[in-house]
């Protein structure tokens, strides 16, 4: 049973960074594919960026590619989310999601664990 718990949250303007953390305990964190949705008010929750256990392979939602950029340290079972140039149509709560699968997957379906979710806000 992997628990995840994000952070880094907050409240920024247009064309600012964040960087959010997700920890992972009670499970070998190198074994999980990691990803981050996130869901804004009134709308579904919707995939950010993956990254593999196996090859290291990220995948991005077309809407944060080159913008966002994910990254994981094994050492210390935390997978990252950087996020610059933001926009207030990021503006949602943030979710850290685990799989044992192989791939990056787009569903929030693929995913059996995740975490209580962060708030960011980004005001124009």
């Amino acid at each position: 049973q992997v628990q995840l718990v994000e952070s880094g949250g907050g409240l920024v303007q247009a064309g600012d960074s964040l960087r959010l953390s997700c920890a992972a305990s009670g499970g070998t964190f190198s074994l999980y594919t990691m990803a981050w949705f996130r869901q804004a008010p009134g709308k579904e929750r919707e995939f950010v960026s993956g990254i593999s256990y196996s090859s290291g392979r990220t995948t991005y939602a077309d809407s944060v590619k080159g913008r966002f950029a994910i990254s994981r340290d094994n050492a210390k079972n935390t997978v990252y989310l950087i996020m610059n140039s933001l926009k207030p149509e990021d503006t949602a709560v943030y979710y850290c999601a685990a799989s044992r699968r192989i791939l990056v997957l787009r569903t929030t379906q693929s995913y059996a664990y995740w975490g209580q979710g962060t708030q960011v806000t980004v005001s124009s």
